[in-house]
């Protein structure tokens, strides 16, 4: 008994202190990014969070996948309080702990739980025929080739076999109160009576000796230990870290209504100095003034840490991708890959400056090395990537300051938009006439 407690702790010990390992990476690459201020109407920010993280508000636009999604979740959250009895047995060397003192409330708080667990089960089964039978189409575009797709499955497959680990342990232990012989109640005999177990157990694990269901059971134990702290410590490599971000992602969330973008302070103080009549336009800056920054963003240190928030919390369901319009009339966009590249680039140089220092470069960058012009000039900016994502991922605000880059940095402009431009510089009107001319079709008879 005295090992299995050491080796208990040694295993959880590891599995914590690597996923926190993870966690501090994480926070470190999301700090890469500029400063921008999302702390205020807390209120707001609250209900948002409520509604869209924890209720899954937004998911419901498609109910069959929601209804699959939110079993799944709400498996996932309440299992998680099995695993409290799991981490306080282990730790004390006792079994089941919970039970006699909570008594009916106990059985009646597993049988929930394994209710949910069928339901999880069922579900599980669902996605994994969803991607690899019916192959819907936003799930086998371009950019889910290879790890995307594997990584869906891999998912997948580890709730199952953690599903099968609960109910081996839960089977296996029934049989054995049967028989008087439960870890929990050893010499006593009778039925936890738990909704799924009682069933499943007879039926799967009756033909077993006794020597065999300890060792089942056991297997049953650790295996839900260990696929959990495992599945802990794979989630930051995976597109599954939304389990945990979409909380904090869906209350920071961008409050403004969706097609107001936000002024560049740089352009804006440039602006009134233009505007103001006792501004000297030929003034030095100050010797402390700080050099000018650039316009827009070329790699991910010029996005703010809240694009990569969003990077990082992207859940890869190609909602976004499959509502754009221009990547419906076969445009090179997709905004999924979008924020998949962004993620992929954030991971890339921040690993680099890691090991290098923060001011280590690599030579490449987001825009150009991973998003090309074509994707982002394709863009409409009609906001219908941001209205479809379930956790709130803004992937236009990083299209924008990319193409600002573009434009105000690198002056490229597709030759479409360029006569545009100069109109609108010298006739204050996209068209080609002046100002004084635009009105000369109210005057016609």
């Amino acid at each position: 008994m005295f090992l299995s407690i050491i080796l208990f702790i040694i295993i959880s010990a590891a599995g914590i202190g690597f996923f926190s390992y993870n966690i501090w990476k994480i926070r470190y690459n999301i700090g890469l990014g500029k400063d921008v201020d999302r702390s205020g109407n807390r209120k707001e920010r609250i209900k948002t969070m409520i509604l869209v993280a924890f209720g899954q508000k937004k998911m419901f636009s498609r109910p069959v996948p929601a209804i699959l999604h939110f079993c799944l979740y709400f498996a996932f959250v309440i299992t998680q309080v099995e695993l409290l009895e799991i981490f306080a047995d282990g730790i004390l060397g006792e079994h089941r702990m919970f039970s006699e003192s909570l008594g009916g409330f106990y059985t009646f708080a597993i049988s929930f739980i394994e209710i949910l667990s069928v339901l999880a089960f069922v579900s599980t089964i669902a996605f994994l025929a969803r991607r690899n039978l019916l192959k819907l189409p936003r799930l086998k575009m371009k950019e889910m080739i290879g790890w995307p797709t594997q990584d869906a499955n891999l998912i997948l497959i580890f709730e199952l076999v953690l599903l099968v680990c609960i109910f081996t342990m839960n089977g296996t232990d029934e049989v054995l109160y049967n028989r008087g012989e439960s870890h929990a109640f050893h010499g006593s005999s009778g039925s936890f009576g738990f909704s799924v177990s009682c069933l499943i157990g007879p039926l799967f694990f009756d033909g077993m000796s006794t020597d065999g269901l300890l060792i089942a059971e056991r297997i049953g134990w650790w295996g839900h230990l260990i696929m959990v702290l495992g599945f802990l410590n794979y989630l930051p490599y995976s597109k599954h870290f939304h389990i945990l971000l979409a909380f904090p992602n869906t209350y920071y969330s961008n409050l403004e209504k969706k097609g107001k973008f936000d002024n560049m302070e740089s352009v804006t103080a440039e602006v009134k100095l233009m505007m103001d009549p006792t501004a000297d336009p030929y003034a030095a800056p100050a010797a402390d003034a700080p050099p000018p920054s650039s316009f827009g963003a070329k790699d991910v240190s010029d996005l703010t840490w809240k694009n990569l928030m969003d990077a990082y919390t992207c859940t890869e369901c190609g909602r976004c991708t499959s509502s754009c319009p221009a990547n419906l009339t076969g445009k090179l966009l997709s905004p999924r890959k979008i924020m998949m590249s962004t993620r992929d680039r954030m991971v890339e140089i921040g690993e680099a400056k890691r090991k290098n220092g923060k001011e280590f470069e690599d030579g490449k960058s987001l825009l150009g090395d991973y998003i090309s012009e074509e994707e982002l000039w394709a863009c409409t900016s009609c906001n219908a990537c941001v209205d479809e994502c379930p956790v709130n991922i803004d992937p236009l605000s990083i299209i924008i300051d990319l193409r600002r880059y573009l434009v105000m940095e690198e002056s490229k402009v597709p030759s479409e938009l360029t006569g545009m431009l100069t109109n609108i510089e010298n006739n204050g009107a996209p068209w080609q006439f002046s100002q004084n001319d635009r009105l000369n079709w109210a005057n016609e008879e």
